[in-house]
This record gives C-alpha cells, sequence and structure tokens, in this order.
C-alpha cells in the first residue's frame, strides 16, 4: 500500500461541511465542530488504530494496526509496511520493505493531506449530513456522511463517520473510493497531551542503517 493511502485517511475523518442551511445539516456541523474544539484543546494527541482496504478485485482485506503522534504541524505516524515522520516543514518516509527513504517537502495548502489538518479542515470542501444514532458494547455513536463540494476535485466519493457521542472522538471513518475500493479506518485508543519530547518529530538517519535515500524535494 502506498503512503497516500494512510494520510487520505485520516484527512478525511475529520473533513465536513461548507454551506449547507437545513436542520438536518446544521446538527452534521455542531457535532464535527465539536469533534474539532476538543481536539484544539489539546497539546498533542497519541492515537492507536487498524487501517482495512477492501479493494473489489480481491476478496481479502488488507489490515494494518498502527499508531499516530500530532502535536501542532508535526507529526509521526508507524504501520507496518511504512514510518512517516514530518517536522511541519519537511516529511520523511521510510518504506521498510524497500529499505527506501523518501524525503519532500510538507504541503501547507487547503487541499493538502496531512494527519496535522485533520481536526482543523472540516469546514471545507465536504457537504456534510447527520444520519441519526447507533448504540454497540454500551457507547452511543452519532453518524454523519459526507460528499464532495466539488466531486471532480476529488478521487474519494463518500465519507462515512461513526463519532463517539459522549467523548466527542471519531471512533470510525469509512471511506469509499471512485475505483471501487473502501478504506476503514479505526480509533483503538486516543490519548491527549501524551507528547512530552520533541525530539519524537526529528529525522535520525542512524536509526535507518543502509537505507537509501531519494530526495523528492
Amino acid at each position: 500500500m502506498k503512503k497516500r493511502l494512510f494520510l487520505l485517511c485520516f484527512s478525511f475523518i475529520f473533513y465536513g461541511v461548507h454551506g449547507q442551511n437545513n436542520q438536518t445539516n446544521k446538527k452534521a456541523q455542531e457535532i464535527l465542530k465539536g469533534v474539532s474544539d476538543k481536539y484544539k484543546s489539546f497539546k498533542s494527541v497519541k492515537a492507536t488504530f487498524e487501517i482495512s482496504l477492501e479493494n473489489p478485485r480481491d476478496k481479502n482485506a488488507d489490515v494494518q494496526k498502527g499508531s499516530i503522534y500530532i502535536k501542532g504541524d508535526k507529526y509521526k505516524l508507524e504501520i507496518a509496511s511504512q514510518d512517516v515522520i514530518s517536522d511541519g516543514k519537511t516529511r520523511w518516509t521510510f518504506l521498510k520493505d524497500a529499505n527506501e527513504i523518501q524525503i519532500d517537502n510538507q504541503q501547507t495548502d487547503e487541499n493538502s493531506i496531512t494527519p496535522s489538518s485533520i481536526f482543523t479542515m472540516y469546514e471545507k470542501g465536504w457537504l456534510s449530513k447527520y444520519a441519526g444514532e447507533e448504540k454497540e458494547n454500551g457507547k452511543v455513536y452519532q453518524l454523519i456522511e459526507l460528499v464532495p463540494v466539488d466531486p471532480k476535485k476529488k478521487n474519494v466519493f463518500k465519507v462515512k463517520l461513526r463519532i463517539n457521542k459522549n467523548d466527542k472522538y471519531i471512533a470510525s471513518a469509512k471511506v469509499f473510493d471512485k475505483n471501487g475500493s473502501v478504506k476503514t479506518f479505526t480509533v483503538d485508543k486516543l490519548t491527549p497531551n501524551a507528547i512530552t519530547d520533541d525530539s519524537l518529530f526529528s529525522f535520525n538517519a542512524s536509526k535507518y542503517p543502509g537505507a537509501e535515500i531519494v530526495d523528492l524535494r
């Protein structure tokens, strides 16, 4: 799986509504704003998660577990196939199978795909609809569906969110791609204010002996 797959999942899960006035979509706006406000109250976030990719041409789902650390514009993403580190300006992606490190610039435009923007970009680019509530294992989840304002600019045609009503955390996001694939991102545990050492977001080449470095800047 390519690195864009995982960044897509993180970027889509908190996007939301723009320019809708009916009561149903106002409720979706209120819920998404609550998620964003909760995140903004944290200095940092650590989360463990699972990502599943279902491809229509392959009956077997590809599942990977991982963790992510976010502090401001900085983040570190760890999964089975790769590690991604960003200090807010430069991004390093270690592809484990290839033993290769790709270096590129961290994009900052409003359409860029970065874990550091997942809680703050919900206002732009997406229409949202409140789809009710459901209960599971004693917890109540609010359901929201997102569709792009301009479908031609997105490879995704729909996103389904499950939000823990009590905690205002995203429990899962299901991303429907135009090619027929479905990516599901499930949060296992989210821990706020858990990061105290910023060296976590600094790339150290000595940790990757023998890796080929490809500078794409």
